[in-house]
């Protein structure tokens, strides 16, 4: 069935892994029919963590969309990993969605990921609500749950909704009425239990008070009658969420259905529509408007592929998206006609003619297109802003257990990366590495399990080798000489070489004094060769040398026996020769380092990259209780640093880490760096 953009709702469900946003997803669908039985994370039969990885972790990976149908509504109800390392999942949410439901645990109070999915809506002024879950659960606190979220997110936190002691039934704190759940998720009204009566009647004042002040007309209104009708509170709730002002929460028992259709019932009544949302943005700073008589155009916030396919995901900005479109892709600049076009609910798909204004759908079998793409008619050249997916920073070496199959192993990582754009792959020339960075340890993980399951290839890992460089510190002059007789003609060469520290260029600089042709010109291009060669491999650990000054002043030659390879090799004699005499020194590479905390945990910061030989630079207040730290630290010591600072600041903390330049070696850290370098040319 095809919905007006004004029916349909698309709506991202955030917040801490394990507080239950994949069981009430489950929930939605089954109170609305969507399922005829509940499915369970422990059993690995829900509809939204389907995937083999998901099942055996028994957490969220992807991001996985439930539509639900209610009240002549469609509500696409994304559902988001909440685990840290799948961050980049909930971007994707976030680009598609018109509204927030964050989840949190009426156990766990405000967690992290409550944080920052909460700063996530911020940054996009997202209207939002709040899901208090596991109420029925031990040690469950409703009460104390709302005055943790006022003391975080402030005064807007407006509960809509009480459960009874016992979770018998949910309040409705608009109507003042109270709704139990039977079998089928099936909810019918019940008069509000009398234990209850004093409570509602202070929340519902409470409730009242927050409407009003969302709008003059309601606060004069309360003002002279000191009280808001079901209507007008309502009325006051929509325009708070609208502009963000008022987080209505509610509550309930995903897994009995308690306050799942009181969720959906709100959901309806005060998220907007696409229309009413947040307009996409093009890379030139222009918005698309939603028109569903206008030019059809489509984001891709999402690549699904399994072994039947592959999936593009996408929300219809503007127009109506059918099968039959021939659309144009700036990225590609490329036309090319549509697939088939789907519904997606969980791994299930269901064939569609067409996708509306708004409306949430897949397209098959779009080899070329990816996430972040747009698709627009040819000649509008319409490009929308990309997903700001956070920069990867955890870093490991990976490689397969069996040799000869790199190519395996790098197909199937860039066929993953469609699917997850957060991770990066590389390789590195220099340390003959494959650089595999995604967000953590758990995210790499995966990723190696599913090399194994999907692509039949096991894969290891290790430590990234840190790209160290070696230098002279003194000037030394030696004599390369080459002399072999094998009967017949032989080989000669015969150079003496000056080798500098030259600080205007990094890479080698060869220059010639030779006077008198004691070694001929055409042998000097040889000498040049033979040196770059050398440079490759420091005296040290076998590092490249750099800001290196060679010059050829002298040498012989034979008329006969002097050949190209004997003076390349004479040059190399000379170089190995004079190196261990000039004071060679080992540089490591220097980064910059931004870590964004909050200001409680700047001292244990501070002192880690201490004791990690950095450098505090300076600390810049961003004006929200956190701190910009910058310092430089040595690139080796910061191989564990993304899960370091995660345990140290409770997951609050992130950072960015670039290389700036390269520096002297302190003596025991360069000790530590050649005796490594030697363990591994001897493996």
């Amino acid at each position: 069935m095809s919905y007006s953009v004004q029916n349909i709702r698309n709506i991202c469900l955030l917040g801490h892994s394990g507080s239950g946003k994949t069981t009430l997803a489950e929930s939605l669908l089954y109170v609305t029919g969507a399922v005829d039985r509940m499915g369970k994370t422990v059993d690995g039969n829900t509809v939204c963590d389907y995937d083999a990885e998901e099942v055996k972790r028994q957490i969220s990976i992807s991001l996985a969309i439930a539509p639900v149908e209610y009240k002549g509504c469609k509500i696409n109800v994304l559902d988001a990993p909440g685990a840290f390392d799948f961050a980049g999942e909930v971007m994707s949410a976030l680009a598609a969605a018109d509204a927030a439901v964050l989840v949190c645990s009426a156990k766990d109070g405000v967690s992290v990921g409550l944080e920052k999915a909460w700063r996530y809506c911020e940054e996009r002024n997202l209207p939002r609500f709040i899901y208090v879950s596991k109420t029925d659960e031990d040690n469950a606190d409703y009460a104390g749950t709302i005055e943790a979220l006022r003391a975080r997110f402030g005064t807007g936190i407006a509960p809509v909704a009480a459960p009874a002691p016992d979770n018998s039934c949910v309040v409705d704190l608009v109507v003042g009425k109270a709704y139990q759940v039977g079998k089928g998720g099936k909810r019918t009204e019940i008069a509000i239990p009398g234990d209850m009566a004093d409570e509602v009647e202070s929340l519902r004042a409470e409730l009242m008070e927050s409407a009003a002040g969302t709008d003059e007309e309601l606060m004069e209104k309360f003002f002279e009658e000191m009280e808001l009708n079901a209507e007008d509170t309502a009325k006051g709730i929509a325009i708070g969420v609208r502009d963000a002002s008022l987080v209505p929460v509610l509550c309930g028992s995903a897994i009995t259905g308690l306050g799942s259709a009181m969720l959906l019932d709100n959901i309806i009544a005060l998220a907007p529509n696409p229309a009413e949302g947040k307009p996409m943005e093009t890379v030139d700073g222009e918005t698309v408007a939603v028109d569903p008589s206008g030019a059809p155009v489509a984001f891709v916030f999402k690549t699904v592929a399994d072994q039947y396919g592959k999936y593009t995901l996408i929300k219809a900005v503007s127009g109506t998206i059918t099968s039959d479109l021939s659309l144009y892709n700036p990225r590609l600049n490329s036309t090319d006609k549509l697939g088939r076009l789907y519904t997606m609910r969980g791994k299930k798909t269901e064939e569609i003619k067409e996708i509306p204004c708004g409306d949430i759908g897949a397209i098959g079998k779009m080899d070329k297109v990816k996430t972040n793409d747009t698709l627009c008619p040819a000649g509008s050249d319409i490009e929308l802003k990309p997903i700001p997916f956070a920069e990867p920073n955890y870093s490991v070496a990976i490689a397969p257990k069996v040799r000869g199959q790199e190519d395996k192993v790098a197909q199937g990582l860039y066929r993953l990366n469609d699917e997850d754009p957060s991770f990066n792959l590389a390789n590195n020339a220099e340390t003959h590495q494959m650089v595999l960075t995604g967000a953590g340890d758990i995210q790499i993980d995966v990723l190696v399990s599913k090399l194994k399951s999907r692509f039949n290839v096991e894969a290891e890992l290790s430590e990234i080798r840190v790209p160290y460089r070696e230098k002279i510190r003194k000037t030394v002059s030696k004599q390369g000489r080459h002399k072999k007789q094998t009967g017949g003609s032989g080989q000669f060469g015969d150079v003496w070489v000056r080798f500098e520290f030259n600080p205007d260029s990094e890479d080698m600089v060869f220059e010639e004094e030779v006077f008198g042709g004691a070694v001929p010109k055409n042998f000097f291009p040889a000498v040049e060769k033979g040196l770059r060669e050398a440079c490759i491999h420091g005296p040290l650990a076998g590092y490249p040398v750099v800001n290196l000054k060679c010059v050829l002043y002298d040498g012989s030659y034979h008329p006969v026996d002097s050949s190209e390879i004997a003076f390349k090799t004479a040059a190399q004699l000379s170089y190995k020769a004079a190196m261990p005499e000039a004071s060679p020194v080992l540089l490591e590479p220097i980064g910059e380092l931004k870590v964004t905390i909050p200001d409680n945990y700047m001292g244990d910061v501070m002192g880690d990259i201490t004791k990690r030989r950095g450098r505090v630079m300076g600390m810049n207040p961003t004006g929200n209780g956190e701190q910009v730290l910058e310092a430089e630290v040595p690139m080796a010591e910061m191989t564990s640093y993304a899960i370091d600072l995660r345990a140290m600041t409770q997951s609050r903390g992130s950072f960015t880490f670039h290389f700036i330049r390269y520096e002297d070696c302190p003596g025991p850290a360069q000790e530590k760096a050649i005796a490594a370098a030697k363990a591994m040319q001897e493996e």
